[in-house]
């Protein structure tokens, strides 16, 4: 039986209150080392969110279909894997297809995109949570934007920081650390508006 979380609440909270990001830091080695700039990080944040959707939906139909009639929960972490592996190789050949001018845009992040343990957290907590169908896509869409939002803002950010009079001991590394958790403080902030376990 799942929670009886309206799939709306829970859109807005996995944007916000429980930001894939910023309150469960899953995807943060692609998030740091992408968003020094806007255009590389709105990329990035593009095909995350694609990915993510597509992948959630495809794995919950995978979990009802196959995993738990076949009693293969010990499988789980490995399947949904291989689903996520097999999803962005079909979009990356789709996107070549169609649009190689956006192929050629994403470049390397789409293949980035398979090793994102943002992807397989999200996929997870779909499946300790007991999503139904609708609560699974809007926790897939609702991740995937929570993550190009917090990447657009780290990008915005990091470039004022560049021309900010930072000391020599904070800068890079140091500063970036500092401004994720005090973001991930901001987005926390929300909790009392909307608040999903």
């Amino acid at each position: 039986m799942s929670p009886a979380i309206n799939p709306i609440i829970l859109f807005f909270a996995s944007i916000f209150t429980s930001n894939i990001l910023l309150a469960n830091f899953l995807g943060m080695c692609s998030f740091i080392s992408i968003s020094k700039d806007q255009k590389s990080s709105f990329g990035l944040g593009f095909a995350v969110t694609i990915v993510m959707t597509i992948t959630m939906v495809a794995s919950w139909v995978v979990l009802k279909l196959i995993i738990e009639p076949l009693n293969l929960d010990y499988l789980s972490f490995i399947i949904f894997i291989i689903v996520i592996a097999a999803i962005v190789q079909i979009l990356e050949m789709v996107i070549d297809r169609v649009s190689p001018a956006l192929y050629m845009a994403l470049g390397i992040f789409l293949p980035l995109i398979t090793v994102n343990c943002a992807i397989l957290g999200a996929i997870l907590f779909m499946q300790i949570r007991n999503y139904d169908f609708f609560q699974t896509l809007a926790f897939g869409i609702g991740s995937g934007a929570g993550w190009w939002l917090a990447i657009m803002l780290l990008a915005s950010i990091r470039k004022r920081i560049d021309v900010a009079p930072v000391s020599a001991g904070l800068k890079g590394p140091g500063i970036t650390i500092i401004t994720i958790g005090f973001m991930a403080m901001a987005f926390i902030g929300f909790s009392g508006m909307l608040n999903v376990q």
